[in-house]
């Protein structure tokens, strides 16, 4: 199910993990005229239904074309040259249309961002993310995938791809695998459920994230981005 809006974060978080899927469209994010005050920014300590906040607000900003584009200063720049402290880290594909910054309407030091193709993690990846809850404060993880994703749809199709491509589309097969046994032929719910696959793999298979987690000092949400309206929507398990 894709939710929107005022919601709870705890609940959507603490919920056992499904292969539920979700024919509904999807919606846009809490609405906001101005970005709020980062709680970073004041010295106080920003916790993961904050940052949540603020990724909704930003992102109803944008899929609205009323971006603030907010840290884009001089001073920002310099400021966070210093220290950084991204308050979420958004995992996502390596598609040209998916800006995290531009799509959540943030700015410099706001997002650690960890992209490649298919949004799927690898140690690597999860070093990375690990490296930004333990070292630079981040308190929300997101993994967000997005319409007509090319990487999901070679996976789906199948066939010998050249090069390295395969190393591309392997992480994403159990997510192609569920679909079939479902009865699920359609990309869209590949797509889905490879964000959940990805949710699941970092909230709890990884030991230093889990235990972050069970601590609710960190959290990790699945989104799914609509490449025409702009809106990222959350992706939850049911």
């Amino acid at each position: 199910m894709l939710i929107a809006g005022s919601v709870s974060l705890s609940a959507l978080l603490t919920s056992p993990p499904t292969h539920g899927d979700d024919h509904s469209a999807p919606e846009a994010v809490a609405a906001s005229t101005a970005p709020t005050t980062n709680a970073h920014e004041t010295g106080a300590s920003v916790t993961p239904l904050d940052a949540l906040k603020f990724l909704q607000e930003g992102n109803s900003r944008f899929a609205k074309g009323e971006s603030a584009r907010p840290h884009q200063s001089v001073a920002r720049r310099e400021a966070v040259a210093k220290k950084q402290t991204p308050f979420a880290v958004i995992v996502t594909c390596s598609d040209s249309r998916l800006t995290p910054e531009f799509i959540f309407d943030q700015g410099i030091g706001d997002l650690f961002v960890v992209r490649v193709a298919g949004n799927t993690i690898d140690k690597v990846a999860m070093g990375s993310i690990q490296y930004a809850i333990q070292h630079l404060g981040s308190r929300l993880i997101v993994v967000m995938g997005h319409e007509r994703c090319g990487a999901v749809d070679a996976a789906l199709a199948g066939g010998k791809l050249p090069g390295d491509l395969p190393s591309v589309v392997a992480p994403i097969k159990p997510a192609c695998d569920h679909a079939h046994q479902a009865g699920k032929e359609g990309l869209e719910f590949a797509i889905r459920q490879n964000v959940r696959n990805m949710v699941r793999k970092l909230s709890h298979q990884d030991p230093i994230i889990k235990k972050l987690v069970t601590k609710e000092e960190v959290q990790v949400i699945g989104m799914r981005y609509d490449l025409e309206s702009g809106v990222a929507s959350m992706v939850i398990f049911q």
